[in-house]
């Protein structure tokens, strides 16, 4: 793109798990840029929190990064960092930012040094390759969400430093929902009224309020969250007996009505030749077996009802 400048989003999060939001921002987003910026966006990341992040019913890294990667099988532009994960500790906002800006920057450059070389060998920052194919700048922002504005007026949750690097050095790229006034945040903060014209506010006009807290909720209660997340990722998550999903009603609603042509892989049963596993799957293999065994009895017919009760 002439005269464009290369922009990659980085949305940090606990995605815990990551719901079809999560991935919607980034759409979203490089719409609005598109459209009404000078900015072409080359490439989007989401960096999952360290484990040591201290929220309540966070789930471990692992199965966190691997969540993600299933989610994002579909898309051609969006990945997973791990560097955060990585870490000896939880990393602050501003030094995840700042480190990922000096990767991109010695990969355009050609100048990689042997530490990041070595960050390298998972395969986690491939996507940075087509970057090295320009000498043109490319700068990371921050894509987040409305209530993040709002928590830096927070005290004592925020360092001043951290906020004027946020928004002076980086920019941020904000998901708002229609009816919220993310304005009146800026407005009432100097760093942010200073720093305005690198904060991109973005109407989601959709009304989606879907979130990882709601998602887990339904998941401890055995509800489908079918369509809120990726069928790979609710796979994985009762594969994996995350967020209570232990319980066997629970897992037994998940595959209610799924056939499996052979173990279903998904409960202690697999293998077995039963009908009915015991989460719920139902064996194509058994159901073939009993249909060639299985003896008919007619019925007599049921009595006609009376005129007064006839659907017509």
């Amino acid at each position: 793109m002439t005269g464009s400048q290369r922009v990659v989003l980085l949305a940090c999060g606990s995605f815990n798990p990551p719901t079809n939001m999560h991935l919607r921002m980034f759409e979203i987003a490089r719409d609005f840029l598109h459209r009404t910026t000078n900015y072409h966006v080359v490439a989007g990341l989401m960096s999952p929190v360290h484990d040591k992040y201290g929220k309540e019913g966070l789930v471990n890294a692992t199965d966190r990064v691997q969540m993600l990667r299933l989610a994002l099988n579909s898309s051609a532009w969006v990945h997973v960092s791990e560097w955060e994960t990585h870490q000896d500790d939880w990393t602050p906002t501003r030094e995840v930012l700042q480190y990922h800006q000096e990767l991109i920057d010695s990969m355009v450059n050609g100048n990689v040094d042997p530490t990041v070389k070595r960050q390298r060998v998972d395969g986690s920052t491939a996507w940075l390759t087509h970057l090295s194919g320009s000498t043109d700048a490319v700068t990371i922002k921050l894509l987040c969400g409305a209530d993040l504005l709002e928590s830096f007026a927070r005290p004592g949750l925020w360092k001043d430093e951290d906020i004027e690097a946020l928004v002076g050095k980086f920019g941020l790229v904000v998901i708002t929902r229609e009816g919220s006034n993310p304005y009146k945040f800026i407005y009432e903060s100097d760093v942010l009224t200073r720093h305005q014209r690198n904060i991109h506010i973005v109407t989601e006009w959709i009304t989606n309020e879907i979130s990882s807290t709601k998602v887990r909720r339904a998941l401890r209660r055995g509800d489908s969250v079918k369509y809120l997340v990726q069928d790979s990722v609710i796979d994985y998550i009762y594969k994996n007996a995350l967020f209570d999903t232990h319980n066997k009603q629970a897992r037994r609603l998940h595959v209610l009505g799924k056939e499996f042509m052979g173990p279903c892989g998904m409960c202690e049963a697999a293998g077995t030749p039963s009908r009915i596993h015991a989460c719920g799957g139902v064996n194509r293999d058994a159901v073939s077996i009993e249909a060639a065994t299985v003896t008919t009895t007619t019925l007599p017919p049921s009595p006609t009802p009376p005129p007064s009760t006839l659907v017509t």
